[in-house]
């Protein structure tokens, strides 16, 4: 009875993170405003709602304020900082780098956050409203999943929090990922590195996390993300002329089934799956194409920089 009632709670877990994604999908059809889909709200909801133990260490006021504030800056710099497309970059990835260094957290969904807006040139704060209503309604359910039992209580401690081995870290990973981004983003071939692969790529490089331990368990959640996201996008929506919340409806199920399976849960893996509901035609061929390279390139490098 106590294995069917673990059973039972996970999948509610499960159930309620696709309604909120669905939610997302039918406010942005009926508003008509496609920035209201933030393809790293999946990626937050894997880790507050359906992993059984939170993966960051956040508190939930942090986690609404870190985001907003993300969002916004990226939406700043598309609209008012013309620049190249990599030094807006390369500033979003700074910005998100400082905030988690002065905020003595890694809540590294942040820098998919701020780094999103300028990927797709959204110069509207209609994406920065949209993000804070969602993680507002994250942070909520969290709080009742909490209280009902659904889910173990989150705690934040920043006690052990380094600051100038952390501030090492990140300058390190500012510099290298300079110097692995030059060429993708130059040429405009970004899907190289899309957002949530950024996130994987700090994950990874963080001696601590638990994806180092399970490298390839990882990747293959990652690549069935891709291939599920682009491929229901091009049969059901493009071919068949289904509407996408059909395809974000069909890919959730997918990989939730994944991270079931495999016992493996990394919240990347869901920004990557709805990366695809909100790209073009010609961009979503070649997205999966540019975003396994990527992903074979950023993921053994990530974990080499800190080996020991």
């Amino acid at each position: 009875m106590k294995t069917l009632g673990f059973k039972l709670i996970k999948f509610e877990r499960y159930f309620l993170a696709l309604g909120l994604t669905l939610i997302m999908f039918i406010m942005a059809e009926v508003s008509g405003y496609s920035e209201i889909i933030f393809p790293e709200m999946l990626a937050i909801l894997t880790g507050a709602w359906i992993a059984k133990k939170q993966p960051w260490s956040v508190n939930k006021r942090r986690i609404f304020i870190l985001t907003c504030l993300a969002s916004l800056f990226g939406v700043a710099i598309v609209k008012y900082v013309h620049i190249a497309l990599f030094f807006q970059l390369m500033l979003c990835f700074m910005f998100a780098g400082l905030t988690l260094w002065v905020a003595r957290t890694n809540f590294v969904p942040i820098i998919a956050a701020c780094i999103f807006p300028v990927y797709m040139g959204v110069n509207t704060w209609i994406y920065s409203i949209a993000v804070c209503i969602m993680t507002s309604l994250i942070i909520l359910g969290q709080w009742l999943m909490e209280k009902f039992h659904i889910r173990s209580v989150n705690t934040y401690c920043a006690d052990d929090f380094d600051l100038k081995k952390q501030f090492n870290h990140w300058l390190k990973l500012f510099l290298i990922f300079g110097i692995i981004s030059f060429i993708p983003f130059s040429s405009r071939n970004i899907f190289f590195l899309a957002p949530p692969m950024i996130v994987a790529f700090v994950e990874f490089s963080n001696p601590q996390s638990k994806a180092r331990k399970m490298p390839l368990k990882i990747f293959l959640l990652m690549l069935l993300a891709v291939l599920a996201g682009t491929i229901l996008r091009l049969v059901l929506n493009l071919y068949l002329d289904f509407p996408i919340i059909l395809c974000a409806l069909v890919a959730c199920i997918l990989l939730f089934i994944a991270f079931d399976y495999t016992r493996a849960i990394f919240p990347p893996a869901g920004g990557m799956l709805l990366v695809p509901m909100i790209l073009n035609a010609q961009d979503l061929k070649w997205f999966p194409i540019e975003a396994v390279i990527g992903m074979m390139i950023i993921i053994p490098l990530a974990i080499y920089l800190n080996k020991k």
